[in-house]
């Protein structure tokens, strides 16, 4: 396989971090660029969410940028190249997937998935803990989920939902109970986590759900704005709760018409 444009996209990045090239692309380190991959990658989520196969193709190319943008500076320091990431993600693509490139044949998922996370552990046997590997620079509520999966793997885990649900309802007392802030904010932290596990016991991605209720939020006080017939910090609780359900039901309702389109 050939892949003119990538090998394309690899020089102008090198001529970019040139003497020659761009001021700002050369005044770049892999910490002034931490912001830029974590943006960057939640835009092509967003693009994902929205279904845009135009704007995903952008974005992905933006992510493509940040890989490539590292993988220049870590040449330049002689540590390595984007040839030896692409030879490391290929080598342990190979490894992880012995049921596709290797003796064991399957097409369970929980087999493989097994599977993988045990090669992974053999990968790295300096992880003592299971909760090592955690990463540090995630949400809060990514590395909620992180850490719940890996706490059920091991067999942490309630025996059904109701006994979750009285943790939960556990926590809210507590939280309400608390006279500090400090303590507040604890009891409030351990609401959230017990809930992060009942969206993972649903199988439901927590991140993607709040995600998807901020876009919905945003959207019904955009058209309450629109309606508003005076300014908004002038209005009443009773004229922002009758104001707030209008905008409820018609934004319903374009979406619903939207999705018979």
């Amino acid at each position: 396989m050939n892949y003119p444009n990538l090998e394309s996209l690899i020089k102008t990045i090198s001529i970019l971090r040139s003497k020659d090239g761009c001021a700002w692309d050369r005044e770049q380190t892999h910490k002034s660029l931490r912001h830029n991959m974590i943006e960057e990658a939640y835009e092509a989520v967003d693009a994902i969410n929205t279904e845009d196969m135009t704007h995903l193709k952008e974005e992905l190319g933006d992510v493509l940028l940040q890989v490539l943008l590292h993988s220049q500076i870590a040449k330049e320091e002689g540590y390595f190249d984007i040839d030896e990431v692409a030879k490391r993600l290929n080598e342990k693509l190979i490894h992880r997937h012995p049921h596709v490139f290797g003796e064991i044949k399957t097409e369970d998922t929980k087999v493989i998935l097994d599977n993988w996370e045990k090669l992974k552990a053999e990968e790295k046997p300096e992880r003592k803990s299971v909760m090592d590997g955690i990463s540090k620079s995630q949400s809060a509520l990514m590395s909620a989920q992180k850490i719940s999966c890996k706490a059920v793997k091991v067999g942490f885990e309630w025996e059904n939902d109701t006994q979750l649900k009285q943790c939960i309802l556990s926590e809210f007392r507590e939280f309400i109970q608390a006279k500090t802030y400090d303590n507040k904010e604890e009891e409030f932290g351990d609401i959230l986590f017990a809930l992060v596990n009942l969206a993972r016991r649903n199988q439901i991605d927590a991140e993607q759900a709040l995600i998807r209720s901020n876009t919905k939020f945003v959207k019904r006080f955009r058209k309450m704005e629109e309606m508003a017939e005076k300014p908004m910090k002038e209005l009443s609780f009773e004229e922002w709760d009758k104001l707030w359900k209008r905008a409820k039901r018609i934004v319903q309702e374009e979406q619903t018409i939207k999705g018979d389109a």
